[in-house]
């Protein structure tokens, strides 16, 4: 994707969710199949560890999934709702440095909101997203329910 398409996500990011923003949640990656979300460990969001904080792991991660729903929805030119219905998360070891959550499920996003836009009834799908270090190795994976209903039938 175009660094000018990415500087509009970081620029929503900034102006509709400042705590991620000032956290460092930034996006790096998009095409139709995957998206990367990075955040590096900085005194603004670290825990009492030494690691990055697991909210600012989980706004990373979710925005990771988000971005293919937003993207999606923007594209169709409707009028689609978004909501988070259930999440869970596991942590496999310390967060530090660099981290990048990817999610490669950006197939299934489109089908789930084409599918609320055709049938006009609240549609879920379910989209992981894993964190990876800059020595490969995996420190958390969020998953996330999303609901989308079609708001203009």
């Amino acid at each position: 994707m175009r660094s000018l398409q990415l500087s509009s996500y970081n620029t929503y990011t900034f102006l509709k969710l400042p705590s991620a923003w000032w956290s460092g949640v930034r996006v790096t990656k998009i095409d139709d199949l995957q998206s990367e979300v990075s955040v590096r460990y900085r005194w603004v969001n670290q825990n009492p560890f030494g690691s990055i904080f697991w909210a600012v792991q989980g706004m990373a991660a979710e925005l990771s999934t988000a971005v293919f729903l937003m993207s999606t929805i923007k594209k169709s030119k409707k009028s689609v709702s978004m909501l988070v219905l259930k999440n869970s998360a596991v942590f496999k070891k310390k967060a530090k440095g660099l981290v990048k959550f990817n999610c490669s499920q950006g197939h299934a996003a489109i089908i789930a909101v084409e599918r609320a836009i055709s049938s006009g009834e609240p549609v879920s799908v379910s989209l992981k997203s894993v964190g990876v270090d800059s020595s490969g190795e995996t420190v958390s994976e969020f998953e996330f329910e999303w609901s989308l209903k079609n708001k203009q039938i």
